[in-house]
This record gives C-alpha cells, sequence and structure tokens, in this order.
C-alpha cells in the first residue's frame, strides 16, 4: 500500500467484491472485533429493555394471529414430545449455528480467496444491521412469554451451554429476537454453499440448511414466525447493497478508464505541447479547426 493512496481508494480496495485475493489476517480480525464491540453495547442495554421487550413479544403473537401464521406454539409442544429431537435442537441452536458459519467464513478464505473479499462484506452488513435492531427493538423470545403456554425447551432438558444456563445470559443478549440472525446467518452460509460448492449434496444441503435452521427455531421457542422474515428481508437488504456498492464502483472504474489522457502543456524549451502548439498554432481551436477545414 502506497503512502500517498487516497483514503477512498483504500476503502474500495478494502470493501469492493474484484478478484484481488484473500484481504489481510489483520482486516478480518478487526472486522470481528467491531462486531463483538457493538454486540457488547446491545447485551449491555438489556437490563433497561426487559420489561418492554416482554410487552412487544406479546404484541408481535397477536399480530401474528391475525394474520393466521402463529404456529410457534404448535411445533413447540410437537417437537418438545421428542426428547432427543428437543435436545439436539437445543444445542443446535447454541453451537452449530456459529460453527457452521465460522465453517463456511474459513471454506471461502482458503478455497475461494476471489469471493471471499465480497461475501464475508455481506455477512458484515447484515449483522451490523441485526445489532441495530436488537438494540432499538428488542423483543423477548417466545418462551420467555409468560401465560402463552410456551415450552423453554432449554431449561426443562437442561441444555448444556444454553441460554437456559446462569451465567449464559451474562454473555448474550437474551432479547435478541428481531430479526432472527439465525435465519440470515443460515440463509448466507445456504447461498454461499449452493453458489461455490463443486459437488451437488453439498448445494442441496446449502438449500435445505436454513429451512432446517427456521424449524429449530420456532421448535425451541427462541422465535417468532416473524423474526425469521425479517431476517431474511436483512439478509436480502445485505446483498443488495453490496450489488449497488458493487456496480457504483465499477462504473466509476469504467469512467477512469474512458476519460482520454491530459494535453500536454508547452513549457517554452521546445517541449512538445498542446495540439496547437504542436502545429505551430497559438490556439488549440485554431489547430482543430484547420485540421477539420
Amino acid at each position: 500500500m502506497s503512502g500517498g493512496e487516497a483514503p477512498g481508494a483504500r476503502l474500495r480496495r478494502v470493501f469492493s467484491p474484484g478478484r484481488q485475493g484473500r484481504p489481510r489476517l489483520w482486516t478480518e480480525l478487526a472486522l470481528i472485533v467491531i462486531g463483538y464491540g457493538l454486540y457488547s453495547v446491545t447485551r449491555d442495554a438489556v437490563p433497561s429493555q426487559k420489561a418492554v421487550a416482554i410487552r412487544r413479544a406479546g404484541s408481535v403473537l397477536r399480530f401474528e394471529h391475525r394474520l393466521h401464521i402463529d404456529i410457534e406454539l404448535t411445533i413447540n409442544h410437537a417437537v418438545d414430545k421428542v426428547t432427543p429431537l428437543i435436545v439436539g435442537m437445543n444445542y443446535y441452536y447454541a453451537t452449530l449455528h456459529f460453527l457452521i458459519t465460522i465453517g463456511v467464513l474459513v471454506w471461502l478464505y482458503v478455497r475461494h480467496p476471489q469471493a471471499y473479499r465480497a461475501e464475508r462484506i455481506v455477512l458484515f452488513v447484515v449483522t451490523v444491521s441485526s445489532l441495530a435492531g436488537f438494540y432499538f427493538y428488542a423483543l423477548a423470545p417466545p418462551r420467555f412469554l409468560p401465560g402463552a403456554g410456551f415450552i423453554n425447551t432449554v431449561v426443562t432438558h437442561h441444555t448444556w451451554g444454553s441460554w437456559g444456563n446462569s451465567g449464559v445470559d451474562s454473555v448474550s443478549n437474551q432479547y435478541a429476537a428481531m430479526p432472527s440472525d439465525h435465519i440470515a446467518w443460515s440463509g448466507w452460509c445456504g447461498i454461499m454453499l449452493y453458489r461455490y460448492a463443486g459437488q451437488r449434496w453439498i448445494r442441496i444441503a446449502g438449500l435445505l440448511y436454513p429451512l432446517f435452521t427456521l424449524t429449530v427455531i420456532l421448535a425451541t421457542g427462541n422465535h417468532f414466525v416473524l423474526d425469521a422474515v425479517v431476517g431474511a428481508l436483512n439478509l436480502g437488504l445485505a446483498f443488495g447493497i453490496r450489488y449497488a456498492a458493487t456496480r457504483l464502483w465499477r462504473r466509476r472504474a469504467i469512467a477512469g478508464a474512458l476519460l482520454p489522457p491530459p494535453r500536454a502543456q508547452h513549457d517554452g524549451r521546445g517541449h512538445e505541447g498542446a495540439l496547437g502548439e504542436q502545429r505551430g498554432v497559438s490556439d488549440p481551436e485554431t489547430a482543430v479547426e484547420q485540421r477539420d477545414g
């Protein structure tokens, strides 16, 4: 990187989706630190928003009931009857969601560096916008809603490492239901696997992964249907922002490439000057007229 590089050009090189190869590792670590810092801000705001988060959960459930899409309670009770299944889903919700996303990121970084730069920006944008939603619209998950009949599966089945254990709530935002990052991240992973995986079965698994994640977040009582819908819209918005930025940068690059080189300036010492001066005419426009006339 040259010392005189303009800040705008530096940002375009870091965030643009060209084939520059994999970015430096420190850049990726910086993004992780920024993301965790923003998450910590939302977590620290939880105590003051607990009451309003629970009230909002009741409003969301009533709104879904009017739309006839309130299927969370039915799925929650149905899956809870199969203990091994619901326990597996509890562990999936608490762990695999993060591990699979990290795994896909590392896979892109190693195997598809030409795509990694652009695709990880989509994930970063969707995560930051989700954190904004958590901060400004704290929402309790269905399992925290009193009197609604939801089974808190992580507490009932004593899932190790889950949000139902003491101590976990001190490092997690339990009222970060809207939008669903599980849906946004699993959708991103599914799209990445479908786009870049060579084997058909992996591409099919990528398409099924968000659907299975949707079942898990509803069965465990961690999200409403509307949380999932907004999470999917959030992912679409992130891809849209990346697409718009890509087109803008490419247009600027093309425009810069098509600009004619600047005319040479006559310095009075016999050096080659502008068009008119090369022909012994003091006015370049006169030279153009002579050429065209």
